[in-house]
């Protein structure tokens, strides 16, 4: 872990990005998280690309970890990621990249291989299947308390949320996501409740795992979170 870097790239009228770094090598791997991730998602996978000689990127996007907050987290969109995205390459001088995303970071993956694919010399993803550009309508088709449906109304989330430290709604969330069954609320219940304080977290996860997590959405707050992907 000390021998990742970290630096801030102003990209957009003062907007700093954070951008954590290691290796050297002539070709650049970036990686692009998901929710509730940061840049340390990508920890393990950075140091054994750099041990195989490449340089690898991860950002926090807009409004996540380390970066700048926008001016209004309401208004955050894809494309604001897709911008920032080229700002990064070209603040760095990076010509093409090759990309590795996960979860919704798969879908700014996606857009910008389509966008720029004079930048691309590749991608990997995990977790999200290609959709063509556009606006998507699955979420018409999903219960009403599964947790993106939920997380898709403006100000419920956040009022669940809320009712927690930063460190306990990564917990909850990270817990839900690790088992097998989809997490699906009552119609009298938050999906914060789904989770019983006394489950333990699951095992590829510590606790110093989650402590670097829930400092990092202590700072960024869960604002831009919710209205990139979800809404």
């Amino acid at each position: 872990m000390d021998q990742i870097q970290h630096k801030f790239i102003d990209v957009a009228r003062g907007l700093k990005l954070h951008l954590a770094e290691i290796g050297c090598g002539p070709h650049v791997v970036v990686f692009l998280h998901g929710f509730p991730e940061i840049w340390y998602t990508w920890r393990h996978q950075m140091m054994a690309v750099a041990n195989a000689g490449f340089r690898a990127i991860a950002p926090d996007y807009r409004g996540y970890g380390l970066s700048d907050r926008p001016p209004e987290p309401a208004k955050a969109s894809l494309t604001d990621f897709l911008t920032d995205l080229l700002g990064i390459l070209n603040a760095l001088q990076l010509p093409k990249v090759f990309l590795i995303a996960k979860d919704f970071g798969a879908r700014p993956a996606y857009l910008f291989a389509n966008l720029h694919p004079e930048r691309v010399l590749g991608a990997v993803t995990m977790g999200v299947p290609y959709l063509p550009p556009g606006p998507t309508t699955f979420h018409k088709y999903l219960p009403e308390g599964f947790y993106i449906s939920r997380w898709r109304e403006p100000g419920r989330a956040e009022a669940d949320f809320g009712r927690f430290d930063a460190k306990t709604v990564v917990r909850n969330i990270y817990i839900l996501f690790s088992k097998s069954e989809i997490p699906i609320a009552a119609e009298n219940q938050e999906i914060m409740d789904l989770v019983d304080p006394s489950t333990s977290l699951p095992p590829w996860f510590t606790e110093d795992d989650l402590a670097a997590y829930g400092a990092l959405y202590e700072k960024s707050g869960f604002l831009t979170a919710l209205q990139v992907p979800y809404r």
